[in-house]
Order: C-alpha cells, then sequence, then structure tokens
C-alpha cells in the first residue's frame, strides 16, 4: 500500500505543477489595448491638394506690385483648403515684393483672387473578380475577396486660381492673371501581386532624389528686408545667474 501510494504522489506530481502554472497563467493574464483613431481625411488627399495649389501659385510673375501697398479680396475665393490655397497666393504676392496691407483704406491696389477648381478625381480601373458577396440558400453568404490581375487605382488633383488687380481710388484695372493651373498625382498599380505607386508628391516619395524631382520651389530668403536688431539688452541665463550669486554674497 505504501509502495502505492508514493508511486501515485510522483506520478502526479508534474500533473500538479502544469495545472498550477495554467492557473496562474490564466489569473494572471491581462488584455491591454490602444485606441488609435484616424482623421477623417488622409494625408495623401491633403497632399495633393496643397501640391496642386503650390504649382498652380509657383511660376506666375506678380513683380508689378513689388513696393506696391495692396490689399488681398478673397471675397470670392471659395474652394476646398482654402486657408492654405489663400496662404499660397499672398506667400507668392509677398515673394513679390507686394506690401500687403489688413485693410482696403490703406491699400492703394486691390487684388481679387478666385478659385476655379481645388479638387482630386478617383478613377479605379480592376481586370478580374472584384469583392463580392455571394448568398448561399439557408446559410450566411460568402464573401469572395478581389483577385486581380491587373488593377490601378488613381488620384489626380486640380488646382485653378486667378487673380484681378485694379486700382483702389479709380477702380481702374491694373492687371489679370487669366487661369493659374496645378496639377499633382497619386497612383497605385498592382499585377497579380506586385504593387507599386507612382506619385509627383514631393512629400511621398521613396527616395530624396525623387523628392528633390518633384520639389516644386525652394525657400527664397530677403535679408535685406530684415529689421534691426532689438535695442533692449539681452541677458544670457550665464550672466544673470552670475550676477544673482554675486548679490547674495553681499
Amino acid at each position: 500500500m505504501e509502495v502505492r501510494q508514493n508511486s501515485f504522489l510522483v506520478l502526479t506530481r508534474p500533473v500538479c505543477v502544469v495545472v498550477m502554472v495554467i492557473a496562474m497563467a490564466l489569473f494572471s493574464a491581462g488584455c491591454a489595448s490602444s485606441l488609435v483613431t484616424n482623421p477623417p481625411r488622409s494625408a495623401t488627399e491633403q497632399l495633393l491638394l496643397s501640391s496642386a495649389a503650390d504649382r498652380a501659385m509657383a511660376s506666375v510673375d506678380l513683380d508689378i506690385f513689388a513696393g506696391r501697398t495692396a490689399f488681398l479680396d478673397l471675397t470670392y475665393f471659395d474652394s476646398y483648403d482654402s486657408k492654405y490655397a489663400e496662404g499660397e497666393i499672398r506667400d507668392a504676392l509677398f515673394r513679390a515684393g507686394a506690401l500687403l496691407v489688413n485693410s482696403e483704406t490703406n491699400a492703394d491696389i486691390i487684388i481679387e483672387a478666385r478659385s476655379g477648381a481645388l479638387a482630386i478625381d478617383n478613377d479605379t480601373i480592376l481586370f478580374g473578380i472584384p469583392n463580392m458577396s455571394v448568398p448561399i440558400p439557408l446559410s450566411v453568404p460568402i464573401e469572395i475577396p478581389e483577385i486581380a490581375l491587373y488593377k490601378t487605382q488613381t488620384q489626380h488633383s486640380y488646382a485653378k486660381f486667378a487673380l484681378l488687380a485694379y486700382a483702389n481710388r479709380s477702380r481702374a484695372h491694373i492687371y489679370s492673371s487669366g487661369p493659374l493651373d496645378g496639377k499633382s498625382y497619386h497612383d497605385y498599380h498592382k499585377i497579380l501581386f506586385v504593387s507599386w505607386v507612382a506619385t509627383d508628391i514631393p512629400e511621398k516619395a521613396k527616395t530624396p532624389k525623387k523628392a528633390e524631382k518633384y520639389k516644386i520651389w525652394s525657400p527664397q530668403y530677403n535679408l535685406g528686408n530684415m529689421p534691426p536688431p532689438s535695442s533692449i539688452p539681452v541677458v544670457s541665463p550665464v550672466t544673470a545667474g552670475s550676477t544673482n550669486a554675486g548679490a547674495m554674497t553681499h
């Protein structure tokens, strides 16, 4: 009897250890999750629109406004992402040397901006079997995934702006830009299991060389317009600390 009892204990000990480990794992196991949120619009969409706006204003010649006080009237400018487009127009005028003011009464020239387009066209072409749901009688429908022999999804953005300038007091015509057009694209292609993206968005370029190729314009500086340094003396933290320490010792 004693031999059987000892052998029973020896046989069950590994089982007890396994049971204890499983129990500890079940009671100590936790569940961690993080909330992932996405904005309502994708970065690609916003970059397509802003790149088209950049290209629309990149080559316009506005040198006739250099040194002139001008007021930019945006009453007739209505578009998607209008704030960025308006800022791009202001940037182009400042780069040309225009002196933009905040009030129409203080301006010699009124410049009206209007928008004809700032949007994206999307197209999809598929050669293969699209994603579909096949109904099964007396059962749950079967979802068939997309099988693409060839697929392309294209996103092309277009910007169209125009500027009109006239004298503030006489209201006489000074300048009409005509259509200022800009474009950008982001295309996805897939053949069987091989896919790639073609785009002219600098921020989406895979290599610095391609980003440089599609860069719209480089930063410009007019250091001659920089105001003189402030006359208020600037005290460095080290000097201030030394002064305070000296005052405390006295």
